[in-house]
């Protein structure tokens, strides 16, 4: 039985939070701060560390963090905090496996419209065994390409794979179950079910349960004071009482709903040709990343048009990178043939280890925008991770990477994703990446001094 309050919503909340104790534990810092200002029956699920800030009154530096929250639910909670951390006790150098990823909402050069990233994707694919990346990289409305070796999941899973909480198993497919919000013209609901058969005519998706809501799931998108995407979900009520009861039918959740935005949004995200942060996908990542937190499935979500205003208007030729929406109607079809081979999520201690199953240790690079700092960040720093930064993909987000405290030869800094995808050669092949540039440093010597004979 669900024990879904009527209260229960999704939304966001700006903390300017104060780092006590060392900067070489800044994720606990930041856990213990977020802790403290939380109320009662509010639980984390999502957090952007957007940039250092001086707190009034105190004459600290502290950090602006927008936390995304879910309040309201009794029942379901994740099993464990996003902040907690299992240090990875080593690195498996067997295989070369790295993770794609470019923060929703942030305004990204690259990956921060639809779909955009997903020749980066491509070729960062190329120099390693297997690509962990998600929906913002790759989903284009009724488009998407993914690299043979790549994984697609969620966002929120990405930084708990990277904390130790769980591991990803290949699979051969999921049983979907695909939520269809309400609408009130029956052309999108239709335009839905025909995405959805297409995908079985063409690929084969496994035969889905497809769940139509009657009511709830209201989305509404809003943006924080840096800028980035954010919003609000409300309604959540019908839409978790069925995936409680009918918990053990599916594997992978594939939503489909109207979000609201200001009159002539849509009009304006076309017009402003790539200058206007997409809107719609921050409170997507929201809904996502409770719903695969909570229930430790894969899921994804696509918006539905608003009106048939809306589908019939002609943006004429739009920006490349906005242009698989505009020739859209469903937007769906990235999502069913992402979540169809989605990997399933090991949480199981035991199981986590199996030499079927990819967990922290695997995990040998993370590549991220420049400036971007979220619980995989600060996950790659503890475990040692290799983390390479695109400045190239300019983005919301202003903090100094170089200001953590990154082991020697840890942290990469490049121009671009050429750059990035070279750095990653080199480290699959042991080979320092500075010693392929000029000029070349020498050892350096402690102790006695050399001889000058």
């Amino acid at each position: 039985m669900s024990n879904v309050m009527a209260t229960a919503e999704l939304y966001e909340r700006e903390l300017v939070l104060p780092t006590t104790g060392s900067i070489t534990n800044l994720r606990q810092s930041l856990c213990e701060a977020v802790m403290r200002q939380l109320q009662p029956g509010e639980v984390p699920i999502r957090l952007a560390v957007t940039g250092k800030v001086r707190i009034p009154n105190s004459g600290q530096e502290g950090h602006h963090c927008e936390v995304g929250l879910v309040r309201g639910l009794e029942d379901h909670r994740p099993a464990a905090s996003i902040f907690r951390l299992d240090r990875r006790p080593v690195e498996n150098a067997e295989q070369f496996n790295s993770v794609l990823l470019v923060p929703t909402g942030v305004g990204a050069e690259i990956g921060g419209h639809a779909g955009d990233a997903m020749p980066v994707a491509a070729l960062l694919a190329s120099v390693c065994d297997t690509l962990i990346t998600h929906p913002n990289v790759v989903n284009a409305s009724d488009v998407i390409e993914m690299p043979a070796n790549s994984l697609y999941v969620e966002g929120s899973v990405i930084a708990r794979l990277m904390q130790g909480q769980l591991g990803l198993q290949r699979i051969r497919n999921n049983r979907l179950l695909v939520v269809i919000g309400p609408h009130d013209d029956e052309l999108f609901v239709h335009a839905a079910i025909n995405s959805i058969n297409a995908a079985r005519t063409s690929y084969g998706l496994v035969q889905p349960q497809v769940l139509r809501l009657e009511s709830g799931l209201e989305m509404y998108s809003t943006y924080a004071r840096s800028g980035r995407a954010a919003g609000r979900v409300r309604g959540l009520e019908p839409l978790f009482t069925e995936l409680d009861r009918r918990r053990d039918q599916y594997d992978a959740v594939a939503i489909t709903s109207l979000i609201g935005v200001p009159a002539g949004y849509h009009f304006e995200y076309f017009d402003r040709m790539g200058d206007m942060v997409n809107p719609w996908g921050g409170v997507e990542a929201m809904l996502t990343h409770a719903i695969s937190s909570l229930y430790d499935v894969p899921s994804a979500h696509a918006p539905m048009l608003d009106s048939r205003e809306i589908a019939n208007a002609d943006p004429g030729v739009v920006d490349p990178r906005m242009a698989a929406e505009a020739v859209s109607l469903a937007m769906i079809q990235c999502i069913l043939k992402g979540l169809q081979r989605s990997p399933r999520l090991v949480t199981d201690p035991e199981a986590r280890v199996h030499h079927s199953v990819l967990n922290a240790a695997d995990v040998s690079c993370l590549v991220i925008p420049d400036g971007c700092v979220g619980l995989p960040t600060l996950a790659a720093l503890e475990q040692g991770i290799s983390t390479i930064a695109v400045r190239e993909n300019r983005n919301l987000m202003s903090n100094d990477l170089t200001e953590l405290p990154w082991a020697a030869g840890q942290l990469h800094i490049v121009e671009n994703y050429w750059e990035a995808a070279g750095v990653m050669a080199a480290l699959r092949a042991g080979v320092d990446p500075a010693a392929v540039r000029r000029p070349l440093t020498g050892a350096e010597v402690t102790g006695f001094p050399l001889s000058r004979e």
